[in-house]
């Protein structure tokens, strides 16, 4: 900076000159207004600005107006509009945040029916740690559809045959009406399932009569009494509709795992009030723990207790994993009674649709892969894995997403953030401002206007059958006929530089009774969490013994 304008900034600060020139514009247009009878936009446009840098001298608040009076404000204009000037500018194709621009254009281009197909060879880097593959076969099979289906709860009075791709959890009141609608509509026109979420079943869920899994939180929403405690008379109001196919208890979820919630009282309209069973206009809270039981015997007991009520519908629950020794505890509480849920669902931490707090965004919840993997080794080595369906969620998108979760163990997957894409998310991350600029999470009547249902629904159809149909292309190259039969076997992953390994190589796969053999100790324990948190596991409660 030159001498002289230091000289001047010091006594009469630059940053100031803004101000001044509103205050002479204000001044001069004020005395051509009174000459000549013309200019009082000028003088009304100055004063106006003269009056925003006063105000943003006295105020109290920002620092940053106070020193830098009327263009302070350009940096609360340019930090509101940061997201999308990096989303739409800055970051690369590939660069997750939390999902790249090529997952979500995947969807979009799959939801609409567009060619999906990329020219020129792949974006990734192919020498990075942790890029993965799906081997192929020279003998590649035919298969005839795409729609691969598991059947849940075989042994129950009403199994379910179920898509191997669905909609995850997203609830009533975090999702518009339109939203719900479409992702319903959706559902019945290609027979796959939608969750609820622990919001329960609202009107929007039964206009089109797809299939759903009603999603049973802690605040026991749709079979709750005015107690807040669960209702068995109202779950099996609920229950007894042939809409309803599975019953999920949520123990947990990827986004806040052990952490409750509230929706605060203005935002309890009467539509989210009658899904819910609550009080118009007063805070809704989903406490952390559930009341219903106490402890893992008490969990499987209520499994049993809602499969009973509800007619035998398959009944399970869905978790993100913790503690390893609450995981084994309800484990042996299934030795010890021989009470099993039908499916359990496995949550991934990098899940999430609704808004938390960022510790638990970032820090708190075992991974999917992680998550999936124990899940699995655990009852196969108990051997029973036969007798339980595992569903995996979390990041969740496309085919070789689907083919990977089911290498680790699933037998099928939930995604949430991929069908709202479908709907025409466009990650703004606004969900939990009730200002989404596509309607998919707000409660705004204008807002949601926006979001066509009939449009969306058969985007959200289109979406679910054209991953499918990937997915059936990548089972072909690999010679197989179901993607049940991947195994870790199949996915090669770069671990460092040259070195690739098979995940069945790099990971820990238990043997059919190998748990069951080392806790009698004929064989050594198979992995050090075993070793170090089986003993500490015990059915009568999540505590761990002294």
């Amino acid at each position: 900076m030159p001498a002289w304008l230091d000289a001047l900034n010091r006594h009469l600060p630059l940053r100031y000159l803004t101000l001044i020139a509103l205050a002479c514009t204000a001044l001069l247009g004020a005395f051509v207004w009174i000459a000549t009878g013309e200019g009082a936009w000028l003088a009304l446009l100055g004063a106006a600005g003269a009056a925003l840098g006063w105000r943003d001298l006295q105020q109290r608040r920002h620092a940053v107006l106070r020193n830098y009076p009327v263009i302070g404000h350009l940096r609360f204009l340019l930090e509101f509009i940061r997201p999308e000037i990096r989303q739409y500018f800055i970051e690369s194709d590939n660069e997750a945040a939390p999902f790249s621009r090529q997952q979500r254009s995947l969807v979009y281009q799959r939801a609409k029916g567009q060619p999906d197909k990329r020219p020129f060879g792949t974006q990734l880097d192919v020498h990075h740690q942790g890029y993965e593959w799906i081997n192929h076969s020279l003998v590649p099979t035919q298969i005839d559809s795409h729609d691969f289906r598991v059947t849940i709860g075989a042994e129950r009075a009403q199994p379910y045959s179920a898509s191997v791709f669905n909609i995850s959890a997203m609830s009533f009141g975090a999702l518009s009406a339109n939203a719900i609608l479409a992702l319903n509509g959706g559902a019945r026109r290609g027979g796959f399932m939608h969750d609820t979420g622990e919001g329960s079943i609202s009107e929007h869920h039964r206009v089109h009569g797809g299939d759903l899994v009603w999603e049973i939180g802690s605040g026991y929403f749709g079979c709750r009494g005015d107690d807040g405690r669960f209702s068995e008379e109202r779950f099996v109001a609920n229950a007894a509709s042939a809409q309803v196919r599975l019953i999920e208890i949520k123990l947990s979820q990827g986004a806040k795992p052990g952490h409750g919630g509230v929706l605060p009282g203005p935002k309890v309209t009467p539509e989210i009030a009658a899904a819910r069973g609550v009080p118009v206009g007063v805070d809704c809270v989903s406490p952390a723990a559930h009341s219903a039981f106490s402890t893992p015997l008490e969990l499987l007991q209520f499994v049993e207790r809602l499969r009973t009520l509800s007619g035998g519908k398959p009944t399970g629950f869905k978790l993100c994993i913790g503690h390893p020794w609450e995981w084994f505890a309800i484990c042996q509480a299934m030795q010890a009674s021989g009470l099993v849920p039908d499916f359990i669902v496995v949550d991934g931490a990098e899940g999430g649709t609704g808004a938390a707090p960022l510790e638990f965004t970032d820090h708190v919840g075992t991974p999917l892969q992680e998550g999936l993997l124990l899940v699995h080794n655990t009852l196969v080595g108990l051997k029973l894995r036969e007798r339980i369906r595992l569903g995996a969620s979390g990041k969740i998108v496309s085919a070789f997403d689907i083919a990977r979760a089911m290498a680790l163990g699933a037998d099928f997957c939930n995604s949430a953030r991929g069908f709202m894409f479908a709907l025409g998310c466009i990650q703004a991350q606004t969900c939990h401002s009730g200002e989404c600029p596509t309607g998919v999470t707000t409660q705004d009547p204008w807002r949601q206007r926006a979001l066509v249902v009939p449009d969306k629904t058969e985007r959200v159809a289109q979406f679910h059958a054209n991953t499918l149909h990937a997915l059936k292309e990548l089972v072909q190259a690999a010679g197989l006929r179901h993607p049940g039969e991947i195994r870790a076997s199949h996915i090669v992953r770069r671990v460092d530089g040259d070195q690739v390994r098979l995940l069945a190589n790099q990971l820990r796969f238990l043997a059919p009774g190998e748990l069951l053999d080392a806790v009698a100790g004929r064989v050594p324990w198979p992995h050090k969490v075993y070793e170090t948190y089986w003993p500490l596991a015990r059915p009568d409660s999540f505590a761990p013994r002294p």
